[in-house]
């Protein structure tokens, strides 16, 4: 029961190891489904990239029945994971408290907005809500000015979702020990929260505290990409052995000696007129001058992408981790795979394409053992839905259900 980014992001990386995730959805379906060019309805771009390998089921939690029949499908479950409100689970008697009795060993996931023990526990949670409580806006305008702005990105979501990942993993290897289950929290706001102040909290991690907020080298405005005569360029000079390599590489070795250049403590205090001085020699040579003569000095660099330059970047072209699949209703479409690489036990097999809505609704619940009158009599009442141009066929795969 996981939509939008968040949830899906952290069961797309489990399906990619190997579990077979199920995703349950409202007759609606995901709302990201509905975002973004797409060539049918119902697929558009983000919901095809967080939810390949899953496959879908419509149920109407709202009647007694389809949630009947997803407390059958939990029978042999070893994961659930939703990014609904706990009070909205709780509503549905979806909550642990509920489940616990009847599914002793099932791993509960609550992916939310907040702490349940605090006051904003039953508040509505948005990446953008949380990235501005926990100071991604406030960053932003002490780097750029201005005015206060998110992340191009759903950073709060994403963060968010690969703790859900680990706690997952977690849960799971302590029930190979007790035998039971147990309900997991993985909120949003302590998430972002532990992410920013973990760059931020500065002079403020001591009480009484030594300083103000924030990591000066990080918000200095200086800290962007470098302008080449004819371009831009990512740099980045950071110990020692970097800037002894980066002022001998230009004929300037004797700027060692300069009281700020000279230690990374003197470095960090004058961060403003170090890169600002940077800054000033990078336009003095093209990006191409500039990226053979750092790479043969071994000084960090790389060019600034678009997303057109990183799909076709030669790196991922050599690993082959941007790749391109076949969707049996999308067509052709491009993707990445799973970053991690395993010397002994890699995932046992390729994620499947993104799911149509409701594309396994009768597979799944046949699986879970529902007779033909039952789910003959939800179809009837809305309770469930099936894509009318799916196949219901799969492989079977031997991994856990999620």
């Amino acid at each position: 029961m996981t939509s939008v980014i968040m949830g899906p992001f952290a069961t797309q990386i489990l399906a990619a190891l190997g579990a077979d995730v199920i995703k349950v959805e409202s007759p609606e379906g995901d709302n990201m489904r509905h975002v973004g060019p797409m060539r049918n309805p119902g697929m558009g771009p983000i919901f095809l990239q967080a939810n390949q390998g899953k496959r879908s089921v419509v149920l109407d939690l709202k009647q007694a029945a389809a949630r009947q029949a997803l407390l059958q499908l939990l029978a042999d479950a070893d994961v659930f994971i939703s990014n609904v409100r706990p009070q909205a689970m709780a509503r549905l008697g979806l909550d642990w408290q509920m489940l616990e009795q009847s599914h002793p060993r099932l791993i509960h996931v609550s992916c939310c907005g907040f702490d349940q023990a605090g006051p904003y526990a039953a508040k509505p949670a948005y990446d953008d809500l949380i990235q501005g409580a926990t100071g991604v806006p406030w960053l932003a305008q002490q780097y750029g000015g201005g005015e206060p702005s998110y992340a191009p990105m759903t950073l709060g979501d994403r963060v968010t979702g690969l703790h859900a990942v680990y706690a997952v993993t977690a849960a799971l290897y302590a029930r190979d020990k007790s035998g039971r289950g147990q309900a997991v929290v993985v909120p949003m706001f302590e998430a972002m929260t532990q992410f920013i102040l973990g760059d931020h909290m500065a002079g403020l991690s001591f009480e009484p505290p030594l300083g103000d907020a924030g990591y000066a080298r990080l918000l200095t405005r200086h800290r962007k990409p470098y302008r080449t005569s004819d371009g831009h360029l990512c740099v980045l000079i950071y110990n020692n052995k970097h800037w002894h390599s980066f002022f001998n590489a230009i004929g300037q070795g004797e700027r060692m000696r300069e009281p700020m250049f000279a230690t990374h403590g003197q470095r960090a205090a004058n961060i403003d007129a170090v890169y600002a001085e940077v800054a000033s020699l990078m336009r003095e040579r093209s990006t191409a001058e500039w990226r053979a003569l750092l790479d043969a000095a071994d000084v960090p660099n790389m060019p600034m992408a678009s997303p057109e330059d990183l799909l076709a970047d030669p790196h991922h072209a050599a690993t082959g981790f941007v790749r391109e699949i076949e969707h049996p209703s999308e067509g052709r479409l491009r993707t990445t795979a799973n970053p991690t690489q395993w010397s002994a036990t890699p995932p046992g097999r390729e994620a499947s394409a993104a799911p149509q809505l409701g594309q396994h609704t009768l597979q799944v619940l046949r699986e879970a053992g529902l007779g033909e009158a039952q789910i003959a009599a939800l179809q009837a009442s809305g309770g469930c839905m099936q894509a009318s141009s799916s196949n219901d066929k799969r492989e079977t795969d031997i991994c856990p259900a999620i």
